[in-house]
């Protein structure tokens, strides 16, 4: 039994102050968008092949809307983790995105604005006494357009007390092995989704046309596993090496993450002298997504997804449904439970509502979950998404 203090009282002083920002030290180019939608799973057209964008909307690549989550070194979550909790760990719970219409694209120089917002302590059965933390992020481009708010919710607790949820043989510690015939099942479902995406091709889809209960495509993706998590890290822009004008006052074991947990991820020094200690894949809280060793050390039974990433998989989801003359306004998502090794993930979406917002958009409303192939439920999210009219 922890007997470990919960104490949050230094978080008091940061909320409402806006944060030093980190910013990418160059434009986005292509490739940077390219990489992006590989690594999310996402093969649109739109937000890879030049040729195929030339033909369309914007007459070039663009990057998907779940892009600018990209460029903050704390993949969103930055300004709903300041103040130091002793002995503690972090869990990305959820976030919430305003979209106001810029889309970003290559050579945009994209920065973020961050504001811690609030936080409440409540009692879990995972942890005990936890503290859910949240803060915004506002994104603009060097034109000074606002493309996106996010807001985000982290989940604070005492590392001992996750620990105490696990140890080094656990139920569930190694990853479900699929046959060749579940594998190639696998692969059929997935391609249902993407041949939604070909069949809409440039075209519309109408608000006249949705209907209340209407059902979205199923999307399945994975089998999960390290190489994949690895994949998507290395798509966040922060992650390279040198690309970031880093904080400078982010102290990971000041924020009260245990020792062998803290590290010098994204420290700017450290950087300079020795760049594998700070980015997160190989030292630092990070790398509990990467090492199942570290994942067990943080209550994980093994190696698990990215709270930002599964983000992304919910907003691809329902632009990517939308098409091209359609955009996802708003979404508020719930992370239930990270994406494990070996897992895949389901996703499924239904239209609970349409109307004509107080901008005059004409919106559907989606109510959409993601669970893993037990059926367990990973995220809920609901949104509005604006299309066309005829």
């Amino acid at each position: 039994m922890s007997t470990a203090v919960f104490d949050c009282s230094d978080i008091d002083q940061y909320l409402g102050k806006p944060m030093q920002p980190a910013r990418m030290r160059e434009p986005i180019h292509n490739n940077d968008i390219r990489r992006w939608a590989q690594a999310m799973h996402y093969p649109n057209l739109l937000h890879y092949d030049a040729d195929y964008a030339a033909e369309g909307r914007w007459g070039k690549l663009v990057a998907p809307q779940s892009f600018a989550v990209t460029m903050d070194d704390g993949h969103g979550a930055g300004p709903a983790c300041v103040g130091a909790i002793p002995n503690s760990h972090l869990l990305f719970g959820g976030d919430e995105w305003w979209f106001y219409g810029p889309r970003i694209q290559g050579g945009d120089l994209v920065h973020n604005e961050r504001i811690p917002f609030d936080y409440t302590v409540k009692d879990t059965k995972f942890a005990g006494p936890t503290c859910f933390q949240r803060g915004d992020n506002n994104y603009y481009n060097q034109n000074g357009e606002l493309i996106a708010k996010q807001r985000s919710t982290s989940i604070r607790y005492l590392a001992e007390a996750g620990r105490e949820k696990t140890s080094d043989v656990v139920e569930g510690t190694e990853d479900p092995v699929w046959t060749d015939e579940e594998l190639a099942q696998i692969q059929d479902r997935k391609f249902n989704w993407v041949q939604m995406l070909h069949d809409l091709g440039h075209g519309k889809r109408y608000w006249d046309d949705i209907q209340v209960g209407d059902a979205l495509p199923e999307r399945v993706f994975g089998p999960h596993s390290i190489a994949s998590f690895t994949t998507e890290w290395r798509a966040y822009l922060f992650t390279i090496w040198g690309g970031t004008h880093r904080r400078t006052d982010l102290d990971m074991e000041a924020l009260g993450f245990v020792k062998e947990m803290a590290g010098h991820e994204n420290d700017p020094v450290m950087e300079r002298i020795n760049p594998e200690l700070t980015d997160g894949a190989y030292f630092g809280p990070s790398r509990g997504h990467l090492f199942p060793r570290w994942a067990r050390f943080i209550g994980m039974p093994r190696a698990y997804g990215y709270g930002a990433s599964m983000g992304a998989w919910i907003v691809d989801y329902l632009a990517g449904w939308a098409g091209e003359w359609g955009m996802v306004t708003h979404s508020v998502a719930s992370y239930r439970g990270p994406a494990f090794t070996g897992d895949i993930t389901i996703m499924t979406g239904t239209v609970i509502d349409k109307f004509v917002d107080e901008d005059g958009r004409d919106v559907v409303q989606i109510d959409c979950r993601m669970i893993n192939q037990l059926g367990t439920t990973l995220a809920t999210a609901k949104a509005e998404i604006a299309l066309p009219r005829k």
